[in-house]
């Protein structure tokens, strides 16, 4: 691994080199080096986390904990960066990104990265928990290390595998109000983590070509448009059922119920039209209509349930299920 970055520097410096430079970096750069849409959703999962425990924290520290969640995305996002330049150069979604476009130097990204996640889990330490200052370590860590340099460039399960970066969020959320992690904080982290790949494969269906130019074993590369389809509707028939999870342990009242059962049935029926379609068969005509259609579905669905367990704790509209009245 540590030769593979080696090399990876020595190919992110010939990237930058060959792109126009500039006299410096500004500091929109430097936020689109955090990926910010990204971290919106990084920073609103933590949060529910963090409000949906038991616990309050006293406003400030709260808030001290959310920013270095932030910090911490930001700093994942960074050093994502800075190690896929090269692929990033490769594909017309990603080339303009700061360090292909030789916004911002490779090495600058790397000590970004670096600076941010020791300030993020520093400031997380301090106004929160240990567990969660941990587990904010971790997460950038295996976003970083584990998905970033190993599994995006090895396997075609990169994304699930690696998805678990991004469902950590609310359990980090939740352990820096009470100090522990219990079973409906991992709920929310299996929620987002069976979420993930559904959503993902949604997006890889019409940017497979970009993905195999650059060498990336996304699944269309590897398995094909028809298994990914095939895999995009077996994962929606399992995490719809499982988003009314946390109804069944009371973490979820009536008003998730409703945003869950109705949203489960959106996110399954546009799975369902995917699987129909010829998106990303190589001899079918271009029409990524449900496969754009499902990925922002998938978005507006995770966000609708934490944003239902959000409002039921803080209206208060916490109504249990099956309670009397």
């Amino acid at each position: 691994m540590v030769r593979a970055a080696a090399q990876k520097q020595m190919s992110d410096a010939t990237i930058v080199s060959t792109s126009t430079p500039t006299a410096s970096a500004s500091a929109m750069d430097y936020v689109r080096l955090m990926k910010p849409r990204v971290m919106s959703l990084v920073v609103f999962t933590a949060l529910v986390g963090l409000v949906a425990a038991p616990v309050g924290m006293p406003a400030f520290a709260a808030a001290v904990a959310v920013f270095a969640v932030a910090l911490g995305s930001g700093a994942a996002g960074a050093l994502n960066m800075w190690y896929d330049a090269d692929i990033d150069a490769l594909m017309a979604r990603t080339v303009t990104r700061p360090v292909p476009a030789g916004l911002i130097a490779p090495t600058d990204a790397l000590s970004f990265g670096l600076i941010m996640s020791a300030i993020s889990v520093t400031l997380m330490a301090l106004a929160a928990t240990p567990l969660a200052a941990a587990l904010l370590a971790f997460s950038i860590f295996f976003y970083a290390v584990v998905y970033t340099m190993w599994l995006k460039r090895s396997t075609a399960q990169n994304i699930v595998i690696g998805g678990a970066a991004g469902a950590f969020p609310p359990v980090i959320g939740w352990a820096a109000a009470t100090g522990n992690a219990p079973t409906d904080a991992w709920i929310l982290f299996g929620l987002i983590f069976l979420w993930t790949p559904p959503h993902f494969w949604a997006l890889s269906l019409w940017t497979s070509k970009e993905y195999a130019r650059a060498g990336v074993p996304m699944l269309p590369v590897t398995r094909g448009a028809a298994e990914t389809r095939r895999q995009i509707l077996i994962y929606t028939l399992v995490v719809a059922p499982f988003g009314l999870v946390p109804v069944a342990t009371g973490l979820g009242g009536m008003i998730y119920l409703v945003v869950a059962t109705l949203g489960g049935a959106a996110f399954l029926w546009s799975a369902i039209r995917v699987f129909g379609s010829r998106a990303g068969d190589a001899d079918a005509p271009v029409d990524m209509r449900y496969a754009k259609a499902m990925f922002g579905v998938s978005i507006i669905y995770l966000f609708a349930l934490f944003a239902a367990l959000l409002v039921e704790r803080v209206l208060p509209l916490h109504f249990v299920v099956g309670a009397g009245a």
